[in-house]
C-alpha cells in the first residue's frame, strides 16, 4: 500500500497516468479496498473476490455507476487495498472497518430521514431510549435498531414499554436534590437521583432491547423464570410485577400471528420492488410465527440479487449474533449467499440458512413482502413525481438555470416586538431537511417590546447567514431564498445582499401572505402566477413551514420570559439569583412550591431572600 503521508490533491480521474499505475498495484486477489479523499478521509470501503477487477470497474468508462457511486468516485484522490486469504474474510473484514470508520458512502439509504430508527445510549451509565431519524452514531456503544416503517405502531410500542418497565424519563434531572413525580408513581426508579445502580438499570434496558432484537418470546420466557423463583421464594410483590409484565409482553404483538409451518423458528424475509434506478426494500422479522418488526430500505439500481446481498451485509452487520435468525428467505438467489451464510453463522454461533424459496407458505410470504415494498416504492415515487414537477414548475416560473434543489425559507415571529425571533427552514428537492433548519433571536436593540422592526430583523438574519459566504467556499450554499412577506421585507434582503456583493449569485424572492403574490427585486408588480400551479404550491409549503418554525420558538421565549417575569418582581432578586433558582429548581411552579429551607439550600440564597421569596408566592397571590 502507498504512504499515507502525502495525500495527491488532484482526483485520480482526472490523472489517468497516477489511476492506471494506481490499477496496476491491486492484485488480482480477495480482499478489501478504501477509497479515500484529498483530506485523508475514507469515502467508502469494499470487498471483492478480484480486487483488481473490482476496483477498475468504477473508473471504466461507460461504466454505469449510480448518482451516490458516481459521486463517490469524482472525489477519489487514493486507493488502499488489504488483502485476505479469502472472500469470507474479506467480509467480515470489511465489516468491521465499516463498523469503526463509518464511511458517508457506504451509507445504504439515500434518505436517513424517511424512516426513524430507536437509539439506546449504551455509551451512558443510565442509557436512554428514543426515537430517531439520525443514524449517525458519535459513540461506538450506542446502538441503534431499524429503520423501522411502521412509525406509528412503533411509537406505540415505545408507550407501551414504558408502561411495562420503569424506565429513565428525562435526559436531565427536573430537581437536584430529589427524584420526581414519576419515581413516586413507579414510571422511573429514581436515575436521577442515582437510587438504582447502573448495573441493575442495564439490567432492566437489556429486557428493553431484547424486544427490539426480536426476541420477545426468549424474554418472556426469563421473566417466567424468574417469576417461579420469586414466588417460591415467597417475594410475591416482585413475582405479580413479574407476571404484569409477562402479561402485557404477550399482548404487545398479540394480534400479529403469521400463518407459518415451525413456528419455533426465527427467520427474516426479505423482497424488492423496483423501476428504473429506484430500489425500495422490506425486511419482515418473524419471531415464533409474529411478525415483530417490518423494516425498509432505499438502495440504487443494480441486479436484484446484489441489492438484497448488499441490503443484508448492512443490516446484519450492525446487530448483535443473538439477533440474526436461523432461516433467512431471500426473493432472489443472492451472488455470494453461501459466503454470506458462513458469516452470519460465525456470528450467530449456530447454523444459518438462506433460502429462495419457490412454492407453499415461505414463498407467499415473500410474495406479501414483495407487495409492501411495491407499494412503498409507488408512494415514494409519487412524492418524488410531485416535487420534481413543482420544482420544473418553479424554475420556468423564476426563469432559473437550473431545478432549485436548495430552498431556504425565512420569517420573522413576535408579539409587538417583544421576543422578536427568525427561522431558517431548508427543502432539499422539494421535501424538507429538517436536520438543517435553524433558529435566531433577534439582536438589534431598535427592537424591542412595543416596537416592532420585520425589514430590520429581516436584514440582520439574512446578513448572519450569508456574511462572508460564497457558493464556492459554501456547500450549503442555496439554489432559492424565500422571504415571508411583501415587496419591502424584499427590498430589505436585497439591500443587505447588495452590500455582500451576493445579489448576482444569490436568487431571492418573497411571497406575500394575503394573495399569494410572489414577487422578485426591483420588481413593482408580482409575477403572474395561479394559486394552485405546482411551483406556487411548493413555495407556499416552504412559507408555512417557516412561519410554522418560527412561530414555535416565538412562544417558547415568550413562555420562558413570562415564567422569569414574575420572578423580576420579588425585590433583591436579580438575574443571577434567578438564574441559580431555576437551575436548581428547573421552573417557577417547583420555586413556588418549595419551602423556605429549600429555598435556601440554592447556593447564594440567604434566609431574608428565601423568606421574600417565600412570602411572594404564599402571601402577595395566596399560593398555598
Amino acid at each position: 500500500m502507498p504512504s499515507r503521508a502525502s495525500v495527491p490533491i488532484a482526483p485520480l480521474r482526472h490523472d489517468p497516468d497516477r489511476l492506471a499505475l494506481r490499477l496496476q498495484e491491486i492484485p488480482p486477489e480477495p480482499g478489501v479496498y478504501l477509497m479515500r479523499d484529498r483530506t485523508d478521509g475514507i469515502l467508502y470501503i469494499g470487498k471483492s473476490k478480484k480486487l483488481r477487477s473490482r476496483v477498475r470497474s468504477y473508473f471504466r468508462d461507460g461504466q454505469r455507476l449510480s448518482d451516490r457511486i458516481a459521486m463517490m468516485v469524482r472525489q477519489v484522490v487514493e486507493i488502499e487495498f488489504i488483502v485476505t486469504d479469502s472472500e469470507a474474510e474479506a467480509l467480515a473484514l470489511e465489516a468491521n472497518l465499516i463498523k469503526a470508520h463509518q464511511p458517508y458512502f457506504n451509507v445504504l439509504l439515500k434518505d436517513d430521514k424517511k424512516y426513524p430508527y430507536v437509539c439506546i445510549t449504551w455509551s451512558e451509565p443510565y442509557p436512554r431510549i428514543f426515537l430517531t431519524r439520525k443514524r449517525r452514531a458519535t459513540q461506538a456503544a450506542d446502538r441503534y435498531y431499524g429503520p423501522y416503517v411502521d412509525v406509528r405502531s412503533l411509537r406505540e410500542t415505545l408507550r407501551l414499554i414504558q408502561e411495562i418497565f420503569p424506565l429513565r424519563q428525562r435526559r436531565r434531572p427536573l430537581f437536584k436534590d430529589r427524584p420526581c413525580l414519576n419515581y413516586d408513581i413507579g414510571r422511573c426508579p429514581g436515575v436521577c437521583q442515582s437510587l438504582i445502580t447502573p448495573e441493575d438499570y442495564h439490567g432492566i434496558v437489556q429486557n428493553v432491547a431484547m424486544i427490539f432484537q426480536g426476541r420477545g418470546g426468549e424474554l418472556i420466557s426469563q421473566l417466567t423464570q424468574q417469576m417461579d423463583g420469586a414466588a417460591a421464594a415467597l417475594a410475591f410483590e416482585q413475582a405479580a410485577r413479574l407476571r404484569d409484565q409477562i402479561r402485557a409482553l404477550q399482548s404487545l404483538h398479540g394480534d400479529q400471528k403469521m400463518s407459518l409451518p415451525d413456528d419455533t423458528v426465527s427467520r427474516d424475509a426479505i423482497a424488492l420492488a423496483a423501476q428504473g434506478d429506484d430500489c425500495a426494500v422490506q425486511l419482515f422479522q418473524v419471531r415464533a410465527g409474529k411478525l415483530v418488526g417490518r423494516l425498509g430500505f432505499f438502495a440504487q439500481g443494480d441486479l436484484p440479487g446484489a441489492v438484497l446481498q448488499r441490503v443484508l451485509e448492512e443490516h446484519y452487520r450492525g446487530v448483535d449474533g443473538v439477533e440474526i435468525p436461523q432461516e433467512i428467505l431471500v426473493q432472489h438467489p443472492l451472488p455470494q449467499g453461501e459466503m454470506l451464510a458462513d458469516w452470519l453463522t460465525g456470528r450467530r454461533g449456530r447454523k444459518v440458512q438462506i433460502l429462495t424459496p419457490q412454492r407453499q407458505q415461505k414463498a407467499e410470504l415473500i410474495e406479501l413482502v414483495r407487495r409492501n415494498a411495491q407499494y412503498e416504492l409507488e408512494r415514494a415515487q409519487r412524492l418524488s413525481d410531485r416535487n420534481h414537477a413543482a420544482l420544473e414548475d418553479l424554475a420556468v416560473l423564476l426563469d432559473l438555470p437550473e431545478l432549485p434543489h436548495r430552498i431556504e425559507g425565512y420569517d420573522i415571529s413576535h408579539l409587538q416586538g417583544s421576543n422578536a425571533v427568525a427561522s431558517q427552514v431548508v427543502f432539499i428537492a422539494g421535501v424538507p431537511a429538517k436536520q438543517h433548519y435553524r433558529h435566531y433571536k433577534i439582536q438589534n436593540p431598535a427592537v424591542h417590546n412595543g416596537r416592532s422592526d420585520d425589514f430590520a430583523s429581516l436584514a440582520e438574519v439574512i446578513g448572519r447567514r450569508f456574511r462572508g459566504k460564497r457558493p464556492q467556499n459554501d456547500p450549503d450554499f442555496p439554489n432559492l431564498v424565500l422571504i415571508d412577506g411583501g415587496k419591502g421585507q424584499l427590498s430589505a434582503v436585497v439591500k443587505v445582499l447588495q452590500g455582500l456583493d451576493l445579489l448576482e449569485e444569490l436568487r431571492v424572492i418573497s411571497l406575500a401572505k394575503q394573495r399569494e403574490e410572489v414577487f422578485l427585486p426591483g420588481a413593482t408588480e408580482p409575477l403572474p402566477t395561479e394559486p394552485e400551479q405546482p411551483g406556487v404550491q411548493l413555495l407556499r409549503r416552504v412559507r408555512d413551514e417557516s412561519h410554522r418554525f418560527a412561530l414555535g420558538f416565538h412562544r417558547q421565549q415568550r413562555l420562558k420570559a413570562s415564567r422569569r417575569s414574575q420572578l423580576d418582581q420579588i425585590p433583591g432578586l436579580g438575574f443571577h439569583r434567578q438564574k441559580l433558582l431555576l437551575a436548581h429548581f428547573r421552573s417557577v411552579d417547583y420555586i413556588r412550591a418549595a419551602s423556605i429551607a429549600q429555598l435556601q439550600a440554592v447556593p447564594g440564597i440567604g434566609p431574608h431572600i428565601a423568606q421574600d421569596i417565600y412570602d411572594y408566592f404564599h402571601l402577595v397571590h395566596g399560593a398555598t
